[in-house]
């Protein structure tokens, strides 16, 4: 059908993206354009298929999906981003919105929550999970961490986030180096960073801050 909705779909667990497939393919106004199991591919992909709407996961290898966002809707603003998650801590959605996503959808939600979700966004309005809090939502409206006080997290680049993530997961400095193209030296330098921005100390000390902020899914 010519009319159909292009939905590209960025989750890193393959039985959620069938289970999401599964769903989305029950309107038949919907179609998935393609699947990313990554924030890079979901960014790729953004570019090849030109979806209508993509629903992104924010914890994913490579590059998570926070940093895809921010990629997505520098380049292609036009592009509705769903964020499925499932983190509600008021600096997570800040920052989600922040990077300029549509809509920020929990992942306990209902299948008809998700698709009010999907319509609301399609129609040009933001959606929130009623699970985001009342707190949350006044913290974006009043404008809470727009560029008035910055956390240590927020000075994070987006290489440094990589970097981090990997280092949740229990990746060495040689196979995170191996996995971004990058030497092991310049990975050592970011971790160096890490430590010195975050105070932490240790390897342990990094993947659990990893943890807290959603970087990594235990």
């Amino acid at each position: 059908m010519e009319n159909q909705v292009k939905i590209l779909i960025a989750e890193d667990h393959t039985i959620l993206r069938e289970g999401l497939k599964a769903l989305l393919l029950a309107s038949k106004d919907l179609s998935i354009a393609g699947e990313a199991d990554d924030g890079r591919q979901a960014v790729h992909l953004a570019e090849k298929l030109s979806p209508d709407l993509i629903l992104m996961d924010l914890s994913m290898p490579r590059m998570d999906g926070l940093e895809a966002i921010r990629e997505i809707k520098k380049r292609w603003p036009q592009i509705k981003v769903l964020a499925l998650t499932v983190h509600k801590t008021e600096e997570y959605v800040l920052s989600t919105l922040q990077a300029g996503v549509d809509g920020y959808l929990l992942k306990d939600a209902t299948h008809q929550e998700m698709m009010t979700a999907i319509r609301s966004v399609l129609g040009g309005s933001r959606y929130l999970s009623p699970g985001v809090s009342d707190k949350v939502i006044a913290g974006y409206l009043g404008g809470r961490g727009i560029g008035k006080t910055q956390s240590i997290w927020d000075t994070l680049t987006a290489r440094e986030r990589e970097i981090l993530k990997l280092i949740g997961e229990g990746f060495k400095n040689k196979e995170i180096a191996a996995q971004l193209g990058i030497s092991p030296k310049t990975v050592e330098k970011h971790r160096a960073n890490l430590m010195e921005k975050l105070d932490l100390h240790n390897t342990s000390e990094l993947t659990t801050y990893a943890i807290e902020k959603g970087l990594v899914v235990k």
